[in-house]
Protein backbone atom coordinates (compact mmCIF):
# COMPACT_ATOMS: atom_id res chain seq x y z
CA UNK A 1 0.00 0.00 0.00
CA UNK A 2 1.15 3.67 -1.20
CA UNK A 3 1.41 6.20 1.38
CA UNK A 4 -1.19 7.89 2.74
CA UNK A 5 -2.34 11.26 1.08
CA UNK A 6 -1.27 14.58 2.62
CA UNK A 7 -3.87 16.52 2.96
CA UNK A 8 -4.39 19.77 1.27
CA UNK A 9 -3.96 23.26 2.67
CA UNK A 10 -7.43 24.02 1.45
CA UNK A 11 -8.14 20.47 3.11
CA UNK A 12 -6.47 21.30 6.63
CA UNK A 13 -8.11 24.47 7.02
CA UNK A 14 -11.57 23.31 6.43
CA UNK A 15 -10.43 20.68 8.90
CA UNK A 16 -9.80 23.57 11.70
CA UNK A 17 -12.46 25.70 10.93
CA UNK A 18 -14.73 22.58 11.18
CA UNK A 19 -13.34 21.92 14.66
CA UNK A 20 -13.32 25.36 16.00
CA UNK A 21 -16.88 25.37 15.15
CA UNK A 22 -17.88 22.49 16.82
CA UNK A 23 -16.37 23.37 19.77
CA UNK A 24 -17.50 27.34 19.61
CA UNK A 25 -21.15 25.06 19.97
CA UNK A 26 -20.02 22.88 22.51
CA UNK A 27 -19.09 26.10 24.62
CA UNK A 28 -22.19 28.20 24.28
CA UNK A 29 -23.54 24.93 25.37
CA UNK A 30 -22.22 24.19 28.57
CA UNK A 31 -21.26 27.24 29.10
CA UNK A 32 -23.18 30.41 28.16
CA UNK A 33 -22.60 32.85 25.77
CA UNK A 34 -21.41 34.93 28.65
CA UNK A 35 -18.50 32.81 29.85
CA UNK A 36 -17.55 31.37 26.64
CA UNK A 37 -14.40 32.96 25.97
CA UNK A 38 -12.21 32.79 22.59
CA UNK A 39 -8.99 31.07 24.39
CA UNK A 40 -11.28 28.44 25.55
CA UNK A 41 -12.77 27.96 22.23
CA UNK A 42 -9.17 27.64 20.78
CA UNK A 43 -7.94 25.14 23.71
CA UNK A 44 -11.09 22.64 22.59
CA UNK A 45 -10.41 22.91 19.35
CA UNK A 46 -7.03 21.88 19.58
CA UNK A 47 -5.74 25.20 17.69
CA UNK A 48 -3.76 28.02 18.22
CA UNK A 49 -4.96 31.29 18.95
CA UNK A 50 -3.50 32.63 15.50
CA UNK A 51 -5.07 29.81 13.78
CA UNK A 52 -8.49 30.89 15.33
CA UNK A 53 -7.84 34.38 14.78
CA UNK A 54 -7.37 33.73 11.14
CA UNK A 55 -10.42 31.45 10.49
CA UNK A 56 -12.53 34.47 12.96
CA UNK A 57 -10.98 37.61 13.72
CA UNK A 58 -13.64 38.53 16.37
CA UNK A 59 -15.85 36.43 18.45
CA UNK A 60 -19.01 37.70 17.61
CA UNK A 61 -17.93 36.58 14.01
CA UNK A 62 -16.81 33.09 15.45
CA UNK A 63 -20.29 32.37 17.47
CA UNK A 64 -22.79 33.82 14.82
CA UNK A 65 -20.62 31.70 12.03
CA UNK A 66 -21.06 28.01 14.57
CA UNK A 67 -24.65 28.53 14.98
CA UNK A 68 -25.58 29.55 11.15
CA UNK A 69 -23.23 26.57 10.19
CA UNK A 70 -24.45 23.82 12.16
CA UNK A 71 -28.30 24.76 11.98
CA UNK A 72 -27.61 24.37 8.08
CA UNK A 73 -26.10 21.41 9.05
CA UNK A 74 -29.03 19.82 10.70
CA UNK A 75 -31.47 21.60 7.76
CA UNK A 76 -30.15 19.13 5.21
CA UNK A 77 -29.91 16.45 8.05
CA UNK A 78 -33.80 17.03 8.81
CA UNK A 79 -34.83 16.94 4.30
CA UNK A 80 -32.75 13.74 4.15
CA UNK A 81 -34.83 12.20 6.49
CA UNK A 82 -38.01 13.33 5.56
CA UNK A 83 -36.78 12.06 1.62
CA UNK A 84 -36.69 8.68 3.09
CA UNK A 85 -39.90 8.59 4.75
CA UNK A 86 -41.77 5.35 3.10
CA UNK A 87 -44.20 6.31 0.28
CA UNK A 88 -47.74 6.77 2.12
CA UNK A 89 -46.62 8.50 5.19
CA UNK A 90 -48.46 11.23 6.77
CA UNK A 91 -45.46 14.12 5.85
CA UNK A 92 -47.53 17.10 7.82
CA UNK A 93 -46.77 15.30 10.85
CA UNK A 94 -43.49 13.81 10.41
CA UNK A 95 -42.37 17.16 9.20
CA UNK A 96 -43.48 18.55 12.67
CA UNK A 97 -41.76 15.72 14.51
CA UNK A 98 -37.83 15.93 12.54
CA UNK A 99 -38.76 20.25 13.31
CA UNK A 100 -39.40 19.13 16.85
CA UNK A 101 -35.91 17.23 17.02
CA UNK A 102 -34.09 20.12 15.26
CA UNK A 103 -35.00 22.52 18.31
CA UNK A 104 -34.06 19.85 20.88
CA UNK A 105 -30.37 19.79 19.18
CA UNK A 106 -27.20 20.94 21.50
CA UNK A 107 -27.10 23.53 18.37
CA UNK A 108 -30.47 24.60 18.78
CA UNK A 109 -29.64 25.16 22.96
CA UNK A 110 -26.34 27.41 21.46
CA UNK A 111 -28.58 29.78 19.38
CA UNK A 112 -30.64 30.09 22.19
CA UNK A 113 -27.57 31.73 24.21
CA UNK A 114 -27.02 33.83 21.47
CA UNK A 115 -30.66 35.18 21.07
CA UNK A 116 -31.08 35.95 25.10
CA UNK A 117 -27.03 37.37 25.23
CA UNK A 118 -28.45 39.75 21.99
CA UNK A 119 -30.99 41.41 23.93
CA UNK A 120 -28.50 43.52 26.07
CA UNK A 121 -25.29 43.47 23.91
CA UNK A 122 -25.26 45.98 21.68
CA UNK A 123 -22.16 44.34 19.60
CA UNK A 124 -24.19 41.02 19.40
CA UNK A 125 -27.60 41.99 18.61
CA UNK A 126 -27.33 43.02 14.64
CA UNK A 127 -25.54 40.13 14.26
CA UNK A 128 -28.03 37.78 15.62
CA UNK A 129 -30.41 39.43 14.08
CA UNK A 130 -29.59 39.32 10.86
CA UNK A 131 -28.76 35.57 10.69
CA UNK A 132 -32.33 35.21 12.32
CA UNK A 133 -33.72 36.90 9.12
CA UNK A 134 -31.70 34.26 7.24
CA UNK A 135 -32.40 31.61 8.70
CA UNK A 136 -36.42 32.26 9.20
CA UNK A 137 -35.85 32.76 5.21
CA UNK A 138 -33.94 29.26 5.25
CA UNK A 139 -37.35 27.70 7.10
CA UNK A 140 -39.90 28.98 4.99
CA UNK A 141 -38.15 27.99 1.77
CA UNK A 142 -37.23 24.59 2.95
CA UNK A 143 -41.27 24.59 3.69
CA UNK A 144 -42.27 25.39 0.31
CA UNK A 145 -39.68 22.52 -1.01
CA UNK A 146 -41.19 20.09 1.14
CA UNK A 147 -45.14 21.40 0.80
CA UNK A 148 -45.67 22.77 -2.49
CA UNK A 149 -48.90 25.51 -2.08
CA UNK A 150 -51.65 24.12 -2.36
CA UNK A 151 -53.88 24.88 -5.55
CA UNK A 152 -56.82 26.32 -3.88
CA UNK A 153 -55.82 29.90 -2.04
CA UNK A 154 -55.05 28.93 1.67
CA UNK A 155 -54.68 32.49 3.66
CA UNK A 156 -52.92 29.91 6.53
CA UNK A 157 -49.83 28.57 3.68
CA UNK A 158 -47.75 31.44 4.10
CA UNK A 159 -47.82 31.87 8.09
CA UNK A 160 -47.87 27.88 8.82
CA UNK A 161 -43.79 27.83 8.69
CA UNK A 162 -43.74 30.86 10.82
CA UNK A 163 -46.33 29.79 13.28
CA UNK A 164 -45.11 26.08 13.55
CA UNK A 165 -41.52 27.45 13.96
CA UNK A 166 -42.92 30.63 16.89
CA UNK A 167 -44.83 27.41 18.64
CA UNK A 168 -41.53 24.92 18.68
CA UNK A 169 -39.44 27.57 19.54
CA UNK A 170 -42.22 28.45 22.60
CA UNK A 171 -41.36 24.76 23.49
CA UNK A 172 -38.20 24.46 23.72
CA UNK A 173 -37.94 26.74 26.03
CA UNK A 174 -40.20 25.06 28.18
CA UNK A 175 -38.51 21.91 28.22
CA UNK A 176 -35.60 23.87 29.60
CA UNK A 177 -37.33 24.71 32.83
CA UNK A 178 -40.34 22.39 33.04
CA UNK A 179 -39.40 18.72 32.73
CA UNK A 180 -43.34 17.66 31.69
CA UNK A 181 -42.56 15.50 28.60
CA UNK A 182 -46.59 14.97 28.55
CA UNK A 183 -47.63 18.20 28.42
CA UNK A 184 -45.70 18.87 25.36
CA UNK A 185 -46.71 15.98 23.67
CA UNK A 186 -50.02 17.02 23.59
CA UNK A 187 -49.21 20.40 22.26
CA UNK A 188 -47.22 18.65 19.13
CA UNK A 189 -50.37 16.76 18.45
CA UNK A 190 -52.72 19.68 18.57
CA UNK A 191 -50.32 21.04 16.24
CA UNK A 192 -50.33 18.21 14.26
CA UNK A 193 -54.04 18.37 13.69
CA UNK A 194 -54.09 22.10 13.39
CA UNK A 195 -51.49 21.21 10.16
CA UNK A 196 -53.50 18.23 8.64
CA UNK A 197 -56.34 21.20 8.25
CA UNK A 198 -54.36 23.73 6.88
CA UNK A 199 -52.32 21.20 4.48
CA UNK A 200 -54.74 17.91 4.00
CA UNK A 201 -53.08 17.47 0.37
CA UNK A 202 -49.22 16.99 2.43
CA UNK A 203 -51.17 13.80 4.16
CA UNK A 204 -52.34 11.07 2.28
CA UNK A 205 -54.45 10.22 4.99
CA UNK A 206 -55.34 12.70 7.15
CA UNK A 207 -57.99 11.67 9.01
CA UNK A 208 -55.79 9.03 10.66
CA UNK A 209 -54.81 10.38 14.61
CA UNK A 210 -51.36 11.35 14.20
CA UNK A 211 -49.01 9.55 16.89
CA UNK A 212 -47.38 10.52 19.88
CA UNK A 213 -44.05 12.70 19.54
CA UNK A 214 -41.13 11.93 21.22
CA UNK A 215 -39.88 14.71 23.92
CA UNK A 216 -36.73 13.15 24.73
Amino acid sequence: MGAPRRKTRAEQSAATRARILDATIDCLRELGYARTSTPEIARRARVSRGGQLHQFPTKVELVTSAVEHLLGRRRAELIAAFEKLPEGSDRVTAAIDLLWSLVQSPTFDAWLELVVAARTDDELRPAVASMNERLRDTMEETFRALFPPPQEPNPFYDVAPRFAVALLDGLALHRILVREPARITEVLDALKQVALLVMPQGAPDAQRQPSSSSTQ
